[in-house]
């Protein structure tokens, strides 16, 4: 029995050349066209994660007894599911009753957004409820306490605006984290449908043409890597900079 070599691979390729170009153009194209696709699921799903996280730290560093006990095990509960055997059984229940009420990329860019967002806000949340638990005891927050502010003015007036600068940090980090987040999916073929050229799915085309052009998941894996790295860089800026101990 005669195995196919890379040499019959190409001999094929030769064969079928609109096939083949077609593939080599969406993978040429996909790299340019790659980052403004999933620049939105990667700038909603931070807003998504900081809401979420923001909401529940404030409600549960504000709280005293069983709601910040509640919230918290709510938080511990998230926190001890398996990401990513989570995100596939979602995906696999709701993929298709999405597609069917929103239509192929509008369901698979919500249920993308809701997936990512819904696993991403405990750290946050937790982040938040810490900032809360400090600031709540400082003199200015005491000061208006006693000036007779409620509780309400106190978080949005003095508690909340000092707490955003870590959130703010977290949420740039969260989007290295959706970025790697959605090409797992998109490289296990449950992310975007096949015409819509993310990283990911380029990596998914890609790997069966490893031995004959192997650049096609060499690019998109080095576009991941660089644009994760940037983007943590950019993260540890922000911290740096927002930092309240920081001596201008």
């Amino acid at each position: 029995r005669i195995y196919p070599t890379a040499r019959h691979a190409r001999n094929g390729a030769d064969q079928h050349p609109h096939e083949h170009r077609g593939e080599h153009g969406r993978q040429a194209h996909g790299q340019a066209d790659a980052p403004a696709v999933q620049q939105p699921s990667q700038q909603i799903t931070p807003e998504v994660v900081g809401a979420q996280g923001v909401l529940i730290g404030a409600i549960a560093g504000m709280s005293r007894g069983w709601v910040d006990a509640a919230l918290m095990w709510l938080t511990d509960l998230f926190l001890s599911l398996p990401q990513l055997p989570v995100l596939l059984l979602l995906i696999f229940l709701f993929r298709e009753p999405l597609k069917q009420t929103f239509g192929l990329e509008a369901g698979i860019f919500i249920l993308i957004v809701a997936v990512i967002g819904g696993f991403r806000w405990m750290p946050v949340a937790r982040l938040v409820r810490a900032q809360f638990f400090s600031l709540r005891e400082k003199e200015f927050v005491e000061a208006a306490r006693a000036l007779g502010a409620g509780t309400s003015r106190q978080v949005v007036r003095h508690i909340l605006p000092n707490s955003l600068g870590p959130v703010i940090v977290a949420a740039t980090i969260d989007v290295a984290a959706a970025i790697i987040a959605e090409s797992t999916l998109s490289f296990l073929g449950l992310g975007f449908p096949p015409d819509i050229p993310t990283w990911g799915r380029i990596l998914y085309d890609g790997r069966d043409y490893l031995d004959i052009a192997v650049h096609w998941a060499l690019f998109p894996g080095i576009a991941i890597f660089l644009t994760v790295l940037t983007i943590n860089f950019i993260g540890d800026g922000l911290r740096d900079a927002l930092d309240p101990r920081r001596v201008l």
